[in-house]
């Protein structure tokens, strides 16, 4: 027995490490096999795939195979039933500016590769008549706004921070929102027809530039928020609107929130649907923009615990900023001072605060992050009553509220006033702080995620406050075109 044993654990051993080497083999054959579809130069390993591979916030690093760069569609199909073929998960991947973690790999050893969207890039039409464009995945968003400027139309996603990052694609998969949904929707609203790349390799056509269309299910609605679980968008037919040749903007301290939501209802009850933006912001916000931000400097001489940046715009060449002036010098609700310019750098400077919160946030170090939505006539109750129970569990806390009051949803961050805290404070709170967050939210018939999606961040969490009927037909869905799981996994479902 003393020589059988070491013989076999031999045996053992050889067998672990000819095991080890056919799968590395098996690998390198991937690899190669990747780089013949897309040529090699756009197929990138180890370290050089590394920075694909963590995201925006420096919260998620996952590992993979390969980071691949399709040129068109077909490439990405090629690749994705490739990766099919092989039992290889793949991770859809645009500008990489997700914030709860939908758009880099798991951490956790599953085979992925990345399929990275920006070289797939180019804007195939612009049908000013018809008020569409038909763009690719991979389109920056600025490419977008000066493609439709070109042709004397708007294209009305306004983002903020990320918008010099961020691509259509991934715009559409997380259904993004921003400042102008009030008048123009969420992303959704604004895709007439989508081309997709289906989990098995197999490429949807339904770039149809139509308004109306009642031929059966609307199944591009599957693949907008769906977060890349459920196939790969590489195209998109987009609304256009008509260009705005007057505008007129206002910067408004507050009382408090309560006094916002009554200013809002004020406004559209007065001004319609000129407004475009609605946009609240707490003195957190100001303070660590000021703090973080150059040559930027307070709205008023006095400092404001609460001020609001809204906006109109029309496609008549009349002035605005009369008839905002006079909206406002009829509410007589909690506010405390206001300016209306026409003037574009001023109204700039002003919506230079609101776009540079987040930069702001992350110069000063990490926090508990919440995208929620509740119905707007409720935002003021979701601020007071989050804020206190928060400040009645926890002392020294600094919370960051911001947002698009216009559709309800604020951005709603807590961290330590001592940033050198915070690391600790997240590893032992975050969960506990989330908890107190989302039950205010669900009690006030909202959601956890507003315009940020699922992605790793809250997929475990959305399981507290959605129906189970609701989650398992969004599962049955998910089995259905993805039987084995290998589109995005480990997110949203």
């Amino acid at each position: 027995m003393s020589t059988v044993k070491p013989a076999i654990n031999r045996l053992v051993g050889f067998k672990g490490i000819f095991s080890a080497r056919l799968k590395m083999i098996e690998l390198e054959n991937v690899i190669h096999s990747l780089a013949a579809l897309v040529a090699g130069d756009a197929v990138l390993t180890g370290v050089e795939a590394a920075p694909y591979c963590k995201d925006w916030r420096g919260r998620y690093f996952g590992d993979a195979i390969a980071v691949v760069f399709p040129a068109d569609t077909q490439q990405v199909g090629a690749v994705v039933k490739l990766c099919a073929d092989n039992n290889i998960s793949i991770v859809p991947q645009g500008g990489n500016t997700s914030l709860c973690g939908a758009s880099v790999p798991l951490a956790d050893g599953t085979k992925q590769v990345v399929v990275n969207l920006s070289r797939i890039n180019r804007i195939r039409n612009v049908d000013a008549t018809n008020y569409t464009m038909t763009v690719e995945a991979g389109c920056k968003l600025a490419s977008l706004y000066e493609a439709a400027e070109q042709a004397n139309r708007l294209f009305p996603l306004g983002l903020t921070a990320i918008a010099p990052h961020c691509e259509i694609g991934g715009n559409l998969s997380t259904n993004a929102g921003g400042i102008g949904v009030l008048r123009y929707g969420s992303a959704r609203d604004m895709v007439l027809g989508l081309e997709v790349v289906l989990p098995d390799g197999r490429i949807w056509n339904g770039l149809r530039a139509l308004r109306k269309d009642n031929t059966g299910y609307d199944l591009k609605h599957l693949f907008v928020g769906a977060e890349g679980t459920l196939g790969i968008i590489t195209a998109a037919v987009l609304k256009l609107h008509p260009r705005p040749r007057s505008v007129a903007t206002a910067c408004i301290a507050l009382r408090d929130p309560a006094a916002a939501v009554s200013l809002l209802s004020h406004l559209r009850s007065t001004c319609g649907d000129k407004i475009t933006g609605f946009e609240i912001i707490s003195r957190s916000c100001l303070d660590l923009v000021f703090k973080h931000i150059p040559e930027t400097v307070e709205p008023f001489a006095t400092r404001h615990d609460w001020i609001v940046i809204t906006q109109l715009a029309d496609v008549l060449d009349a002035p605005l900023d009369a008839a905002l002036s006079a909206a406002l010098e009829m509410f007589e609700e909690g506010i405390v001072e206001y300016t209306v310019t026409a003037d574009k750098e001023q109204a700039e400077r002003w919506w230079t605060l609101r776009k540079n919160i987040a930069e702001a946030q992350k110069a000063e170090g990490i926090s508990i992050k919440h995208d929620v939505a509740v119905p707007v006539s409720r935002v003021a109750e979701f601020i007071a009553q989050a804020s206190a129970a928060l400040r009645d569990t926890y002392s020294g806390i600094r919370i960051v509220a911001f947002g698009h009051m216009g559709d309800g949803n604020i951005h709603y961050n807590i961290s330590m006033l001592d940033a050198a805290q915070n690391p600790a404070f997240i590893e032992s709170h975050e969960h506990d702080v989330n908890r107190i967050v989302y039950e205010v939210v669900a009690k006030l018939d909202g959601s956890i995620s507003a315009e940020h999606g699922l992605g790793q961040l809250k997929r475990e969490e959305i399981t507290h406050y959605k129906d189970p009927l609701e989650l398992e037909l969004m599962r049955s869905i998910k089995r259905t075109l993805d039987p084995r799981g290998l589109m995005n996994p480990g997110k949203v479902v």
